[in-house]
C-alpha cells in the first residue's frame, strides 16, 4: 500500500521544528516529525498512521549536539538524531558502564534500519518491544524535550503511557536522551520469529553487586520486560528476588519464574499469554546469566 496524501515541510533547526509543529496544529493539521522514518513510514504505507503533514528533521543532523554520543561524568548523553548504528559502534565512548546499549543494538532490525533509525525516534514511537524503550527504563533515562515553553525533562518511568503513546507533547521535539544509571552488569535479550523482526518478548536486566565482595550476595537488580503489556514495564516482584540473592542458576531461574508469575500478557497473533509467560521465564534467566558472566569476565 501507499500512504494517504500528506504535505511536507523541512525544519532548519530545533526552534524551526517547534514553530512549524505549533503553526500546523493551529491550522487544524496533524503534523508528525520524521527523522530516520524506519517506524513511521511503514505505518503510513499500511495506513496505520495518517499524518496530514510531515516535518523533516534531516537538516538538524548538521547540529553536532543532535548526533553526539558522549560521557558526562557518570551519565551517558546521546543526541536525539544519533542512529542505532552510531551507538552500536561507539563502545569505547560508552565504556563498560553503558556497553549494554551497544550490545543491545544487534537486536534492532537489520543493518539498513540501524543505519537510518534514530534513538529519539524509537523512544518517542513508544513500541512496547522496542529495545530503546527497555533500555530507557533499565538505565533511568531522562528524555529532554524542547517545546514552545522551553526545555523539560521526562524521566523514563513517566514516559510510556501505552500502545505507541508517550509523554512527549505534539508540539515538542526531543533533543537528547540522558542515561543516568550506570550498569556494568547488564544484558538485553529477546525472542522473535526471525532475526530483525519485532520481538515477541524481550527482557533487559541489570545486577547490582558489591564491587569489593563480588562473590557475595547481590545488593539489588532491575528487570524490564517488553511485549507483555501495552508499554515496557519493570517487574518489582522479580527484582525483589534478586536483592540479597547469591548469583547463580538457581537464583536466575527463580527470578525468571517470579517475572513470569507477575505478568498478565495478552493473546494475539504472535502468541498466547501462556506462551509469553514461558518466554519471559526463559529470557529473564538467560539475560541474568549473560549479565553476570559479563561482569565476571570484564
Amino acid at each position: 500500500m501507499k500512504p494517504a496524501a500528506f504535505s511536507y515541510h523541512r525544519a532548519h533547526d530545533v526552534a524551526d521544528a517547534v514553530g512549524l509543529l505549533g503553526e500546523l496544529a493551529a491550522a487544524g493539521e496533524e503534523p508528525k516529525l520524521i527523522a530516520g522514518g524506519q517506524s513511521l513510514i511503514p505505518m503510513m504505507n499500511f495506513r496505520l498512521a495518517r499524518p496530514t503533514v510531515l516535518v523533516d528533521m534531516g537538516l538538524l543532523r548538521r547540529d553536532p549536539a543532535m548526533s553526539s554520543i558522549r560521557r558526562d561524568g557518570s551519565e551517558l548523553r546521546i543526541g536525539a538524531l544519533s542512529t542505532h548504528r552510531a551507538v552500536e559502534t561507539a563502545g569505547h565512548t560508552l565504556g563498560p558502564e553503558f556497553d549494554v546499549i551497544s550490545r543491545a543494538m544487534r537486536w534492532v532490525g537489520h543493518l539498513p534500519i540501524r543505519s537510518r533509525g534514530t534513538v529519539a525516534g524509537s523512544i518517542v514511537h513508544g513500541d512496547a518491544t522496542a529495545e530503546w524503550c527497555l533500555l530507557a527504563l533499565l538505565l533511568d533515562a531522562v528524555i529532554v524535550a524542547e517545546g514552545p515553553n522551553g526545555q523539560r525533562e521526562i524521566p523514563a518511568a513517566e514516559m510510556f503511557y501505552g500502545f505507541y503513546a508517550t509523554a512527549v507533547e505534539p508540539d515538542e521535539v526531543v533533543v537528547e536522551v540522558r542515561f543516568t544509571r550506570p550498569a556494568p552488569r547488564a544484558a538485553l535479550t529477546e525472542f522473535a520469529r526471525r532475526h530483525g523482526d519485532f520481538a515477541t518478548v524481550d527482557a533487559a536486566v541489570a545486577l547490582d553487586a558489591d564491587p569489593v565482595a563480588e562473590a557475595g550476595p547481590l545488593t539489588g537488580g532491575r528487570v524490564v520486560l517488553g511485549g507483555v503489556a501495552p508499554a515496557p514495564i519493570r517487574v518489582p516482584e522479580a527484582e525483589a528476588v534478586l536483592a540479597g540473592g547469591v548469583p547463580g542458576p538457581d537464583l536466575f531461574t527463580a527470578c525468571g519464574e517470579a517475572a513470569a508469575a507477575a505478568i498478565d500478557p495478552p493473546d494475539d497473533a504472535a502468541g498466547t499469554g501462556a506462551y509469553r509467560r514461558r518466554l519471559t521465564r526463559t529470557l529473564v534467566a538467560q539475560a541474568l546469566h549473560e549479565a553476570w558472566e559479563k561482569g565476571v569476565t570484564r
